[in-house]
């Protein structure tokens, strides 16, 4: 396949997909608004890390990546849940020893990513904006920040991954070919650093994502290989207590902390000047549709249907985006067909994580302290051993099977919860519980999964 593509957005999904499309033999040119991250930092507590999960490591070794992102890795086994009287719980995310998310810097990956692409053959465009296009004429418009020029390329095809406010996206809704909405979630997130000890040695335990839940809102923090850990803390954005429109100033903030994270709080001497200094961020989901206009232009990832980033799944959606087009690519078909087909293969399993993102939001910060969610989950990790061809708890089904599609997921996920909701009641141990005739239900409700291609 020969022939010139237009990528927009150089943050992660973009250079991955030119370097997929560079393979298959076509001329990819990258335009991306900001500087080259590898040479002008990401502005502080704008990065959220990012947790690998299989789709989004099928998709690195679908790229021939994942050996030079693993020493980027920090593997993170399960939940280490901090409770409001100081205790730890930890909560293993799987039983079997792959089962586990890999924490990474999102600007350390793009490094390897945008190195990769360029070595593929992707021209890149730095410092290079879309602000707009014009279909009729098959045009999109370019503004080059540095020069201050605006001028004009073909769509020739262009596929954005442009990330959630995509420029595309905006330019197809204002000449009537697509609709879209914007969700905002109504609560908002900071990020602050935990600096690494002597040594550059971790702080908490390196093998965990820390979460301090607190019903309506939490607190965590994703390792780092240097030693740091990034902390996120969600709070709604309005209302009396704890929100960020009653956190007017440091001191009240400080005040939270000492209160509600303290542990945390401990392990930042400079949190006041973080929290003056970093962003208060929002938070969405993009509904949009169509995601294609014939064969000229395609949305994918973020630009498409973006997500709240509570399943660590919307960097893992948008690589899988990537591999899905890439499989397009095989068939001897023109780009109108391969985009159509993309825009209906991945409408629902998109729709499914997004719901099931903001699912996990609930459970994180207030699901997770109630003693029936930790017997819940023992259940089904004992129900995965005894069924595992049957029963498979739906987080790991999202993060640890990349071969069962989203929707799928879902689906199972709301007959297992039925199960473990009637199964545990009255219950506060499994030794409670009648498990033979929740195997029954099991057999009886829940079909086998069948493999890829069986």
């Amino acid at each position: 396949m020969t022939g010139r593509v237009v990528v927009l957005g150089g943050g992660c999904t973009g250079p991955l997909l030119g370097l997929l499309l560079a393979r298959r033999g076509c001329e990819v040119h990258l335009y991306e608004r900001r500087a080259d991250a590898r040479r002008v930092p990401l502005p502080a507590g704008r990065s959220i890390n990012l947790a690998l999960a299989a789709r989004g490591i099928a998709a690195l070794e679908r790229a021939g990546l994942m050996e030079s992102v693993r020493p980027l890795l920090v593997p993170m086994r399960g939940r280490r849940v901090h409770d409001d009287g100081g205790g730890t719980r930890f909560l293993p995310y799987g039983q079997r020893p792959h089962e586990l998310l890999w924490a990474v810097a999102r600007a350390d990956l793009n490094h390897v990513l945008v190195d990769a692409a360029e070595a593929a053959g992707v021209t890149f465009h730095f410092e290079h904006a879309c602000r707009g296009a014009d279909f009729a004429r098959r045009q999109i418009e370019i503004e080059d920040l540095a020069a201050g020029l605006r001028f004009e390329i073909p769509l020739a095809p262009v596929i954005a991954a442009d990330g959630s406010g995509s420029a595309l996206r905006q330019a197809m809704v204002a000449a009537g070919l697509a609709t879209a909405r914007e969700e905002t979630l109504a609560h908002r997130y900071k990020e602050l650093t935990i600096p690494a000890g002597p040594g550059a040695a971790h702080r908490l335990a390196p093998d965990a994502l820390h979460i301090w839940p607190r019903g309506g809102y939490m607190l965590i923090a994703l390792p780092n290989v240097d030693g740091t850990f990034t902390a996120t803390l969600f709070l709604p954005a309005e209302g009396a207590g704890a929100s960020f429109a009653a956190l007017e100033s440091v001191g009240a903030a400080h005040a939270l902390f000492a209160r509600e994270f303290p542990d945390a709080l401990a392990l930042m001497p400079d949190f006041d000047a973080q929290y003056a200094a970093n962003p208060v961020g929002r938070m969405s989901t993009v509904y949009a549709a169509p995601w294609h206009v014939a064969g000229d232009a395609l949305l994918v990832g973020d630009a498409a249907h973006a997500i709240v980033p509570f399943h660590g799944q919307g960097m893992n959606c948008a690589f899988e985006d990537c591999v899905v087009l890439d499989d397009l690519l095989e068939a001897n078909a023109g780009w109108a067909a391969r985009f159509a087909r993309f825009d209906a293969l991945r409408r629902e399993d998109t729709a499914a994580i997004a719901r099931m993102a903001i699912d996990n939001y609930t459970e994180m910060r207030d699901t997770v302290r109630d003693p029936r969610f930790a017997l819940q989950k023992a259940l089904s990790l004992e129900l995965e051993r005894r069924r595992p061809d049957r029963f498979i708890p739906r987080y790991s089904m999202v993060m640890f099977h990349a071969e069962i599609p989203y929707a799928e997921a879902e689906r199972r996920g709301a007959v297992q919860a039925e199960l473990l909701e009637a199964a545990t009641r009255g219950c506060t141990t499994l030794a409670d519980v009648d498990l033979p005739a929740l195997i029954a239900e099991v057999d009886a409700r829940l079909a086998p999964i069948t493999p890829p291609g069986g």
